[in-house]
């Protein structure tokens, strides 16, 4: 039971940590995320795509690392 109690303060720290990040967002420096060299755009007469790529990657490698950190404490 106390492995379940451990995991909702866990769960419940994420999504405060989660909205405190909605609410200062506008305010922190990110405006190079998203614009990273390997972001792929692609304009064309009528259409543009976009596929963050690399920012995707980016995020994807520092979650793993803060997962892996909290996993091993």
């Amino acid at each position: 039971m106390s492995e379940l109690g451990k995991l909702f303060i866990i769960t419940g720290l994420l999504i405060a940590l989660a909205g405190v990040a909605l609410v200062f967002w506008g305010k922190l420096p990110l405006s190079w995320l998203g614009q990273l060299p390997g972001d792929v755009t692609f304009k064309g007469k009528n259409v543009t795509f976009y596929f963050p790529l690399a920012t995707s990657l980016l995020i994807s490698v520092v979650l793993s690392l803060i997962l892996w950190l909290i996993n091993h404490k």
